[in-house]
């Protein structure tokens, strides 16, 4: 086929796609010659454009015209569910088969298998979780490889540790792209790379230096339609009275997007009492709610969606019309990403940032759950080398002081670099030699810094917004916008409605979140010496509990973080607080279930208060606890302790079995205390300032109920999450 002649078939696949029936749709030059790149000349070609610009048309048409001349299935590595229904239906405008392999449609891999074996399908998107799964890595991936016609790296920044969504999984294309047959193109897509991230992207992939013979084409990042702002409001509650007051000026329907998810649904809760028709978002969503979700949106059932990053890469609705960050991004990267949804089909689209004073603490907690340190990671490989078969996920875990979450990206990154191997029943220790790369780590918690203060530069800028991001993603043709609110002026003011205002502040200053108490000893306590499995017994458990709120709230978790802080005081518990507390306790006891309630099986009226002794803040509790024993006429019974001295029970952010390791005979009932808990007749209250993986209430339930108490009821300041 002539070149002519492949240009016009590429045009009509295009018309296809588009929907286009005039026939007048035609590919960008440098989408034709990434097409061209890969059906003719089968290079390996890394494009690098703005969101809206048109990536997936480039890998949809190549996949026709490869199919038609013969050759295997497409298979695009895709990181998101909603991008991966998005490109689905995409393909099928085109008149492109096209099926996936995820984690929502497990039931239906036997069938998609046979169909990819049979030749009928055009495109298989699968996760990249998926490369190392050992039943598709050893049985599928190598036949795939073998037959695959184009493989496309969708989101290839994800592939980068410099980039905002590091993804390890996505490092094992290295492999697949070292297994395919000579000659099979290798397209890797991505929006948000500056040129540090694209270097590294080709470098992982192979697609760099001259005996690759790369083809990368990197567009302007300019996005005509959007005007960027950013307003800076006091505080939380002028913040979400802003957005009731301004959200209905907004043009058509938008995404609003939290840095948390309890803000996420704490945000579209208010927005919802005060009549906006939106819904959360978040990787805590059912799926089928997530997929119910994107359909109002795209349909603008919906005003907006408050959502945290759980949506955002590939989401496509060309006609969004405004994404509002309530929060701040800790990446610029990331931010321009998000924002990268909107105005994608419409002239004009509201980009608005509304930074808050938690935003950096949020930022910091994340930052705390980078790559462990070295000692951990040395503790985790001797374990997986001294078992004498493969160990899960919760069968390691209690011999690491490393959460299930955090311990599983880290074998992920160590088994890219083949230190270990993922295998039908967990993991094992490979014996190949490993070190570690404590300077690049280093280099990647430095370049998170600068992203950092570039956000709080952007809040600040007074040139354009836009120019100061595509700066920052090394965008040599960046130049004022002339749209920004500091080129063009701010379009929206400061000003909210009164009544809007004074029900932010009722609904954060609304106290009160339930704890629920542990009820399961977790597996594998064996490991660390111990005897405890299976359920734990009724009488030894706490009953549900009450917290002030969570520590990652925008209402009262604004006012706890800077009393909790490790860099705080001890002190009296402040006025306010303990107020909240009582105003807590009230609702606790006339609530469903309360002592207060009349409810059949509801607990007695607390007998007393017992407090947990603190190294950091044995003022604060002290105090708390004196101050709801007078509130409600109660006895303050005492306090349960440290065993001694030279007890440690701080295991920051570790699991659950070296929680209770450290825990494990460090707290004991004075006998006062035992006395005092027998004579009292009915439950008590225990009271703490913090709570995170709930064993410390647990543990100190167990030996109340031991005891004597009739129920525990814990009552504590704030709750991690």
């Amino acid at each position: 086929m002539s070149e002519e002649n492949l240009r016009v078939a590429a045009d009509t696949v295009l018309s296809r796609l588009t929907g286009d029936t005039t026939g007048e749709a035609r590919l960008r030059t440098d989408q034709w010659r990434a097409v061209e790149a890969l059906v003719v000349r089968r290079r390996r070609t890394l494009v690098v454009q703005r969101t809206g610009w048109g990536k997936s048309a480039v890998y949809f048409v190549a996949t026709a015209l490869l199919r038609e001349r013969g050759s295997g299935p497409t298979v695009i590595v895709s990181p998101l569910l909603a991008l991966m229904r998005n490109q689905i239906e995409a393909a099928e405008r085109a008149g492109i088969r096209a099926r996936t392999i995820n984690s929502a449609n497990t039931e239906e891999w036997e069938t998609v298998h046979g169909e990819v074996a049979a030749g009928e399908v055009d495109v298989l998107l699968v996760s990249p979780e998926r490369l190392n799964h050992p039943d598709f890595r050893d049985q599928v991936l190598p036949k795939l490889a073998a037959t695959t016609g184009l493989l496309v790296v969708d989101e290839a920044h994800c592939i980068s540790d410099w980039g905002h969504d590091f993804r390890p999984d996505y490092r094992r294309l290295r492999t697949m792209i070292a297994e395919l047959p000579p000659g099979v193109p290798v397209l890797a897509t991505t929006a948000t790379a500056n040129a540090r991230v694209a270097a590294d992207v080709a470098e992982q992939l192979g697609t760099g230096g001259e005996s690759a013979d790369a083809l990368v084409l990197r567009g302007p990042l300019e996005r005509d339609s959007l005007r960027l702002g950013v307003l800076r409001l006091p505080d939380a509650a002028h913040r979400l009275a802003w957005l009731d007051s301004h959200l209905g000026e907004l043009p058509g329907s938008g995404i609003v997007y939290t840095l948390t998810v309890s803000a996420a649904e704490e945000v579209a809760a208010f927005l919802r009492q005060r009549g906006h028709t939106v819904s959360s978002y978040t990787g805590r969503t059912e799926n089928a709610d997530r997929e119910a979700a994107e359909a109002d949106l795209l349909a603008n059932r919906v005003k907006a969606l408050v959502a945290t990053s759980a949506l955002g890469m590939g989401f496509d609705k060309p006609d969004l019309g405004f994404v509002v960050h309530l929060g701040s991004p800790s990446s610029p990267i990331s931010y321009y990403q998000q924002v990268g949804r909107a105005g994608r089909g419409v002239e004009s689209a509201e980009v608005l940032l509304l930074p808050g004073p938690e935003d950096e603490a949020i930022w910091r907690y994340f930052a705390s759950l980078a790559f462990p340190p070295e000692e951990q990671v040395r503790r985790t490989l001797e374990a997986l080398a001294a078992a004498d078969r493969p160990l899960s996920l919760p069968a390691l875990e209690p011999l690491v002081e490393l959460r299930r979450s955090r311990l599983e990206t880290m074998l992920k990154v160590l088994d890219v670099d083949g230190a270990v191997r993922r295998v039908r029943g967990g993991w094992t220790a490979t014996g190949i030699p490993w070190s570690y790369d404590a300077e690049r780590y280093a280099r990647v918690a430095r370049q998170r810094q600068d992203e950092q203060r570039a956000m709080r530069e952007y809040v600040t800028v007074s040139g354009c917004r836009m120019e100061f991001l595509r700066r920052l993603l090394d965008d040599e043709a960046a130049a004022p916008c002339g749209r920004c609110d500091n080129c063009a002026g701010p379009r929206f003011g400061t000003e909210v409605d009164p009544a809007s205002l004074e029900a932010a502040r009722g609904t954060l200053g609304r106290p009160g979140v339930e704890v629920e108490p542990r009820r399961m000893w977790p597996t594998g306590l064996s490991a660390v010496g111990l005897d405890l499995k299976g359920r734990i017994p009724p009488g030894e458990q706490a009953a549900p509990g009450r917290a002030l709120g969570r520590l990652s709230d925008i209402g009262w978790g604004n006012r706890l973080r800077p009393l909790l802080s490790p860099q705080s005081a001890d002190g009296p518990v402040p006025d306010d607080v303990a107020g909240a507390v009582v105003a807590v306790l009230a609702d606790w006891a006339r609530g469903p279930g309360g002592w207060a309630s009349g409810q059949e099986g509801a607990p007695a009226r607390p007998a007393g208060v017992v407090t947990i002794d603190s190294r950091t803040r044995p003022r604060l509790i002290r105090s708390l606890g004196e101050r709801i024993a007078a509130v409600g006429r109660i006895p303050l019974l005492g306090t349960v302790e440290y065993a001694g001295e030279e007890v440690d029970t701080r295991v920051p952010r570790s699991n659950s079995a070296q929680r209770l390791r450290a825990l494990q005979g460090a707290l004991t009932v004075p006998g006062p205390l035992v006395e005092a808990v027998a004579a009292g007749g009915g439950p008590v209250l225990l009271v703490d300032d913090f709570t995170d993986t709930g064993w410390t209430l647990a543990v100190a339930a167990r030996l109340l109920r031991r005891a004597g108490a009739e129920g525990v009821l814990p009552l504590v300041l704030a709750v991690q999450g």
